[in-house]
Parts: C-alpha cells; structure tokens; sequence
C-alpha cells in the first residue's frame, strides 16, 4: 500500500466511501479536498495538451507550413495522449493519487520548456512535430486524475464528480485559447514563447498544491490486467461511444481555429480575427460536461447518451447546411451545438463505466472500473485524432470539410444505434 505523509483518513486506514458514517464524518470532506486539487492540476494539464490548438494560429509564412501540416501537429498531441492514457490510469493504484498527480505535472515541464527554446521562425518542420508530440504529456493526466476521483466517490455520485473533475479539466482548452487571444492581441503573432511561458508557473503551481493538499489515500491493492479488460464486450462499447461523444469534443477543440480559417477566409483577416470565436465552443463542451454526469445520475448514463447523440447528429446536419451556404453565423451556432452535446455526452458516457453488476465494495470491482476509465479515454482520445485526420483530408480532396461532416453524421447514427440497442432500450 502507498503510504501517505498525512494522517490515515480512517482509524484502519482504509477508505471506504459507501460507509454512510464514514462518509458524513470523514470521506465527504477528504473527497471534495483532493477533488479541487485534482481540477486545478488536470486543468493545467488540459491546457499543456491544447497548446498547438493555438500555436498554430501563430504559425505565419515565415515557418513555411501549410493548412494540411498545421491538422497534422494539432493531431499529434492528441495521438500520444491518448496512448499514455492507459498507463497514467494504472499509475494512480501503483503510486498513490498525490504522488502521482506530483510527478504527472512535473512532466509538463518536458514540452512547455522544449517549446519555449525551440519555437521560432525557421525551426524544421520535424522540430515543430517534436514539440507538438512532447505536449502529449498533458492528455495523460486526465485518465490519472478520473482513476484518482473514481475511487474518492461513493457509487451515487460519481456521475457528478466525474464530470466536474473532467469538466474542469477541459476547461484547460478554451482556457488556453483565450490566453493565445491575449497574447496575440496585445504582443501580436510574433510572440508565441510568450504563451508557451505563462504556463510555467501554473505547472509548478499545480505540483506543489499536489504535494500539500492532496493525499495518497490508502485503497485496497487490486489491479486489473488489461488482457481482461480487452476481452469483455463493454469495454469496447464504452469505448466506442467515448470515441463520438470525447472524441468529437477534443478533436473540435484542437480543429475549430484551423476550420474557420480556411474555410471562412475570406472574413478572417487575421488569426485574432478567428481566436475571438475559437475559444466559444470549447468553453460550452467544459461546462455541459458535469451537467452530463447529472442528468445520468438521474435518468440514467443510456438514455442520455442517446438524447446526446441525437442532437449531434441533428447538430452535425446544420453544420453541413451552414458550410454549403457559407453562411458563418450558423455554423459557429451549430458548431456550439455540437461542443455543448459532446460535453454532456462525455459526463454521461463515464456513467456506463460501472456495469450493473459492480460491487463498489469490492476492490477487484474498483479496480476494473478504474483501469476502463483509463482504457476508455485512451481510445476516446484518438477520436480526436480521427477528427483532425477527418478534416485534414477533406480539405486536401474538396477543399471544404463537407466530407468530414458526412463521415462524423455517420459516427453518430453509429453511436446512437449502439447505445439503444445495448444501453438505453427497454429491458437493457
């Protein structure tokens, strides 16, 4: 067992969150401590993710990068965020929620510092891919800091927990959009070590407050392999159904800029012009995530990741109309649309995690959810990826996103599908 610097939070040291008595005397108030520590860091980690979301936009003639290689370094990051999901999820049960919330933001100095030295005019575009592939590091923190919540909360109120432990996360994205739109209005494209910089002390800001705040909580020592995870039906449900609802939302958050500029360029002057309206979007998902979890503790994870991808499909046809009208109004609308349902849908999705049969006592039982949280949001994330890949061949073919607005229709009615037939349909 990990052992803490602070006190036990119970006389045998054991946490037990679905002890009524414990939870009233002790657990509620250690959970809700550790829960907005674990925001702020998973936070800071969010926005190390989404950096090239906005560096992007900095990148003028002089580095010699075209639209398709921009879609391809904001899908990098995504693309090894998602792969060290699954490790940072099993971290948690090995090092303990404190230590490794420590460690996890001490990593983010890896690619803040490697950008900050090697980001200007005339770098290589391979040194360019090195930088947005290091930001990776930031997409791992998430899976470590829902494994840490998963085990904080009693059974009842993860949906709520979750989603704003995750909501408060992806803040981290438009966050980091609106700090590039103050940079690039006051210091201008020139300056894009500026942003790169500030996140400096908020990553040493996020290890400390770890270090003091937060507590390794002593678990019953339980893993789970991930060979068995992988042969269980609902592992790769789930999964697909975080892949449409997380999957949309990153890939938007990481595209959205790149999309309205070179599909709307002729009302875009500038990249400022395109940040006041890339940061919106972003902004709705993070809040309607924890709202998510809400509505499915209450109705339900099934039924409201189907209303969830109803509306997407809905949002993704207006979205179409709007980009063959060319009609930029409403498709910053629907495209608002789309951010606020996968939002939702991602705190209720994470509600399906538990299957009927969890036994939240049971570590065993504890510790499979918790590596299917990190499973899940690894394969989640290269959804995201999939979005950028999505986009960037679109306009390479058409030279609008009309293509990927189709594919992601598709994906919806998919998900929508699935989710029925094995999640919301009556009997289920």
């Amino acid at each position: 067992m990990t052992t803490s610097l602070r006190p036990p939070p119970t006389p045998a040291g054991t946490w037990n969150p679905e002890d009524p008595v414990f939870w009233a005397a002790t657990g509620a108030r250690t959970a809700r401590r550790n829960l907005v520590w674990s925001v702020f860091s998973e936070h800071v980690g969010f926005s190390v993710w989404s950096l090239w979301s906005v560096l992007v936009l900095f990148l003028g003639p002089e580095y010699g990068v075209d639209a398709a290689g921009k879609f391809l370094l904001t899908a990098l990051p995504t693309a090894v965020g998602a792969c060290l999901r699954v490790p940072y999820a099993s971290a948690v049960a090995v090092f303990g929620g404190r230590l490794w919330t420590v460690v996890s933001a001490l990593l983010l100095l890896i690619p803040v510092l490697t950008t900050a030295a090697l980001l200007e005019p005339g770098v290589s575009y391979s040194t360019l891919l090195l930088c947005a592939a290091l930001g990776g590091f930031g997409g791992g923190n998430f899976a470590s800091s829902m494994a840490n919540v998963n085990a904080l909360y009693p059974q009842h109120l993860k949906g709520w927990a979750l989603g704003v432990n995750a909501g408060g996360g992806n803040l981290g994205v438009p966050a980091v959009q609106l700090a590039g739109l103050a940079v690039l209005a006051t210091a201008g494209a020139g300056h894009p070590r500026l942003l790169v910089l500030l996140y400096v002390p908020l990553v040493a800001g996020a290890a400390v407050a770890a270090a003091l705040r937060m507590d390794d909580l002593r678990l019953p020592r339980a893993t789970y392999p991930l060979r068995a995870l992988a042969v269980r039906r609902h592992t790769w449900l789930v999964s697909f159904l975080y892949i449409g609802t997380f999957g949309s939302f990153i890939g938007f958050s990481f595209a959205f800029g790149q999309v309205l500029q070179v599909q709307f360029a002729d009302a875009f002057a500038t990249p400022l012009d395109a940040s006041y309206l890339t940061f919106l979007g972003p902004l709705l998902g993070s809040l309607a995530r924890p709202w998510g979890g809400r509505l499915a503790d209450r109705f339900g994870g099934g039924r409201v990741t189907l209303w969830t991808f109803a509306g997407m499909a809905a949002g993704v046809v207006l979205v179409l109309l709007a980009s063959r009208a060319h009609s930029l109004p409403l498709f910053v609308t629907a495209f608002s649309a789309l951010f606020v349902l996968s939002g939702a849908g991602n705190g209720s999705t994470y509600k399906l995690i538990p299957e009927p049969a969890t036994d939240p006592r049971d570590p065993v039982s504890r510790a499979r959810d918790s590596a299917l949280i990190g499973f899940a949001g690894a394969v989640g994330a290269f959804g995201g990826v999939l979005v950028n890949v999505a986009f960037r061949q679109s306009f390479l073919t058409s030279g609008d996103g009309d293509l990927a607005y189709a594919a992601f229709l598709a994906v919806y009615v998919l998900c929508g599908a699935v989710t029925w037939k094995v999640y919301a349909r009556p009997g289920t």
